[in-house]
Formats: C-alpha cells, structure tokens, sequence
C-alpha cells in the first residue's frame, strides 16, 4: 500500500513538475511569434514596396494604350501592346536568341566552375578558406568595371590582340573579338564562374569523403570516381548553378551594351531601348512582362527538376 501510494506520489510530483516547463513552454510560443514577425515583416514590407509593388504597376502599364495623362490617371485597359509584341516576330526572335545565349553562358560557366569547386572541396585542405576568399574578390570590384576590362582585352588594341601580335599569329588587329555575341558571351562566363561555383561547392562539401576511399578500395579509377561518386552527389548544386546563370542572363543587358555593341543586342537592351529612348512605356512593360513570365516558368521548372530539400540536405516528402 505504502509502496503504490509512492509510485502515486511521484507521478504526481512527476506530472508537477513537468507542470512548469509545460507552462513555460506554451509562454514562450508568443515570444517567438513576436520574435518571428519583428525579423520578417521588415524585409516583407521593402520587397513589397520596392519589388512587387514596381512589378504590379509595370504590368498595369502594360495593358496601357499610351501614357497620356500620367501614371496614374484612369484608364480603360487593353491588350493592343501585347497584339503589337505578337505580330512582331523579331522580338521573339531576340528573345530565343537570348534564352540560347543564357543557356551557351549557363554551360560553359557551370562546367568551369565546378573544377574551382571540386578543389576547394576536396584539394585545397587548410587553405580553401584562403582560395574561397581569392574566389569572391571580384564580387568586392564594380561590376561595370569588370566588363570594361574585358572592353580593354578584347579591343584592338587590348590585350589580346597586342599579344598575338606581338608572337607574329596575326599581322592586324581582330575586329572579332569586340563588338558582337561572341564578346558578350565570353564575359558573361567569366562574370558568372565565381557566382555558379558556389552551389557547387555547398553540395560538394556534404560529400563524404569515405566514399572515395571505398571506391578506390574496389578498384575504381580517379576519372571512375569522379563520374560515379562526386557528380552525381553534386548534380543538384550543378543544375542550380546552371539555373543561377541562365535566369538573370536572359535578360541581361548592361554586357550587351558595353562590349556586344549594336551587333550583339539582346532582349534585355530592346527592353531599355523603350525605357530610355523611346520613351514607350506600356511597349516597353508589355515586353518585360513577356520575359518575366518566361522567367517565372524557367524557376518552375528548376524547381521541379532541383529539388531545394536535396540542395539543404533535407529530406523530400
């Protein structure tokens, strides 16, 4: 009896105890809602006043027949710039020639950036701190500096063709090698390596790296191991690399315009055409908004084909 009383009392005593941190538990829930809303709702409220809220009346503007009166002055919509946009087919032209330049760009880079990935994961040892850091300086230096450079390199009187003069492989400058896709190309892969090996590298470093020594153990070749190991485990930080490059290249035009010249426009510079120049807003939104949604459904389709949960090493549902 004594001993059914004490096993009643500790319960007892057991379920007092847990009493408090039960108690406390359900006091902290609204602290942490506090503490969750006091982080998230600043960065919520500046992406909705400078991101969606932009986006909301580009596309607006787009269902504008002109802009007389203001932004913001009533206005019945319509659809006659995207009637425009679809009976002009050099547009659409432009715009697969810029999703197959963004794809050539996101190939190369991503096939570059995974050696610089694969050594610092596996081959720097102490010092890939180091090399990450001489990875990332040129993200420290102004883009448009950047592609000026490449300006200077490709010029006629740049660097390479000073170079190759200079052995006796050409007697006159390379006009070639500026002013047209081929130059847009080539510095859009050097301005995005460093970018796409980061991704590579998050995956790379959750490889183990006894999976290597058994594979050497059975007899596996370098070459075997890397096509059988450390490329499929690192597959969804490549393909996030490749997508990381090939979205905003799509619509890129800030390179086109400093080293592609009028013979290496893209969709990007036809859109600022009707920003800057002639001054057609609805044309120039309804144009944007193609390429927006030709956006959205290239991350759809990362999504789908990347999964995130893989990427951070969470388990898919």
């Amino acid at each position: 009896m004594g001993g059914g009383e004490g096993r009643l009392l500790a319960a007892g005593g057991g379920r007092a105890a847990s009493a408090p941190g039960a108690s406390g538990m359900r006091e902290e829930i609204p602290g942490r809602r506090a503490t969750f809303w006091a982080l998230a709702l600043p960065p919520s409220l500046w992406l909705a006043a400078f991101l969606l809220a932009p986006l909301l009346l580009m596309a607006a503007i787009s269902f504008r027949a002109d802009l007389r009166g203001g932004i913001l002055v009533p206005w019945t919509p319509t659809a006659v710039q995207y009637e425009h946009l679809a009976g002009e087919g050099s547009y659409w032209a432009l715009l697969a020639l810029s999703v197959a330049l963004a794809a050539a760009v996101a190939v190369v880079a991503t096939v570059l950036a995974y050696p610089v990935a694969h050594l610092l994961a596996f081959r720097a040892g102490p010092r890939a701190g180091l090399l990450l850091i001489l990875l990332l300086v040129p993200f420290w230096t102004s883009y448009l500096l950047r592609v000026m450079a490449w300006k200077f390199m490709l010029g006629s009187e740049g660097v390479i063709n000073a170079f190759l003069g200079y052995v006796g492989l050409i007697s006159e400058p390379l006009t070639a090698l500026l002013y047209n896709r081929n130059a847009v190309a080539i510095t859009l892969v050097y301005v995005w390596i460093p970018f796409a090996a980061l991704p590579i590298l998050a995956a790379l470093q959750r490889v183990d790296t006894r999976l290597f020594e058994a594979a050497a153990d059975l007899g596996s070749t370098p070459l075997s191991q890397l096509r059988r190991v450390a490329l499929p485990l690192a597959m969804p930080g490549i393909l996030a690399s490749f997508f990381m490059v090939f979205i905003p290249t799509v619509g890129e035009y800030v390179t086109p315009l400093l080293v592609g010249g009028s013979s290496g426009s893209l969709y990007g510079n036809i859109i600022q055409l009707f920003f800057t120049q002639a001054t057609n807003y609805p044309f120039g939104s309804a144009l944007s908004m193609v390429m927006l949604v030709t956006t959205l459904a290239l991350v759809a389709l990362g999504l789908r084909v990347v999964r995130p949960e893989q990427l951070l090493g969470r388990p898919s549902e």
